[in-house]
């Protein structure tokens, strides 16, 4: 047997036995706790156990060439939501090995809800966020400053942690033979403005499926707006450009992401979306692709890690940063190595986050000029 074709049906199982993965009978996770919560503003959450499997650094990652370290010096101080936190105090102290007289303050509280309003007081030099800026926070800091804050990613998000930004999966019951949908069929099963053509979809037999499914109506679940799971899913598939995508009035609305999955695994005929940490037996994730001629593709963890699932997350470097002007040299030397191959080896090192393709790294190191 020729030893590609045994290295490809290797790989083509384990690809198929890792989607499966994600989708058999666990222990579903639970609301934080108010004391979880206060304990994990002051110290960071709780890091989870990592997963089994753990991604490699992309090879084509750039090497970190430092400055000499007599030309940067200064004191800053930055703000983390929760799940950064012990990352981003990580990034700091190898940081400052190449920099000692750099000094960067991340002190507590940490909380999901930093973003661009602590920037519009102006007493933080950065905010390290993981997941995308609250409309409203940048509605505020646009009134201020009549422009953008720059939100930089730096990390991947996770494969399945809970709390740790999942990636998010679009979910039909076990029994629905629908096994993908493109994003453009997405946005005309949810939205009402249809930023990507076509024209509403409600019945599953527009989706192709025939006999007892085709006059079937599509029972649709998600997220109460505003939330981070449903601007995630807003941004990324039902706005197109500068046109923000609106949702139907008639989805099933509910105000966490936690009884989504139960909610389709009751129902033959509803489909809803949440972070893969949310969801275990009794539904089944459909490929999604982002564009006409793309291929459909499975939130398995190596599709994931690699970036090439489109529904996979990111984190976000936050600061204050007016058009035309440079960024401050500390402020992007620290950038400059979290983007590098020695930037991203301490994310591999903590073993929760996924570490950013180059692809995604150099888009991230292009926006620093």
């Amino acid at each position: 047997m020729p030893r590609h074709y045994l290295t490809c049906r290797l790989s083509f199982f384990f690809v198929s036995a890792i989607a499966a993965f994600a989708q058999i009978p666990r222990k579903m996770p639970t609301p934080a706790s108010p004391a979880e919560a206060t304990k994990w503003r002051q110290e960071g959450r709780t890091l989870p156990t990592p997963e089994l499997l753990q991604p490699t650094l992309d090879a084509t990652l750039p090497s970190f060439v430092p400055r000499p370290a007599t030309e940067l010096s200064g004191h800053f101080k930055g703000a983390s939501s929760d799940v950064l936190a012990v990352l981003t105090q990580n990034w700091i102290a190898a940081f400052q090995k190449y920099y000692p007289r750099v000094s960067i303050d991340l002190p507590p509280p940490y909380a999901g809800s930093l973003g661009a309003v602590e920037l519009i007081k102006g007493d933080l030099d950065f905010v390290m966020v993981s997941r995308e800026l609250r409309p409203a926070d940048v509605s505020e800091f646009q009134k201020k400053f009549s422009y953008d804050p720059t939100s930089i990613p730096i990390s991947g998000g996770t494969w399945r942690q809970f709390g740790f930004l999942d990636a998010i999966g679009v979910f039909v019951h076990a029994e629905n033979p629908l096994n993908k949908l493109s994003f453009a069929q997405l946005d005309a099963i949810y939205s009402s403005t249809h930023h990507r053509g076509g024209t509403p979809i409600t019945t599953w037999g527009q989706l192709g499926l025939t006999g007892e499914w085709a006059d079937q109506p599509i029972h649709r679940w998600g997220v109460k707006p505003w939330n981070g799971f449903e601007e995630f899913m807003r941004q990324r598939v039902l706005s197109v450009g500068d046109k923000r995508g609106e949702w139907r009035d008639d989805i099933s609305f509910v105000d966490t992401v936690f009884p989504i999955w139960p909610a389709v695994a009751k129902d033959r005929y509803a489909i809803g979306y949440a972070g893969l940490a949310y969801v275990a037996d009794g539904v089944k994730f459909v490929a999604l692709s982002t564009t006409e001629g793309l291929p459909f593709v499975l939130p398995g963890y190596e599709e994931v890690a690699r970036a090439d699932y489109p529904l996979s997350r990111l984190c976000f470097m936050n600061f204050n940063r007016a058009p035309g002007k440079a960024i401050n040299p500390v402020l992007a030397e620290l950038l400059r190595f979290i983007l590098s191959r020695e930037g991203q080896r301490v994310i591999l090192d903590q073993a929760v986050f996924l570490p950013l393709r180059e692809s995604q790294a150099a888009t991230s190191r292009a926006a620093l000029q």
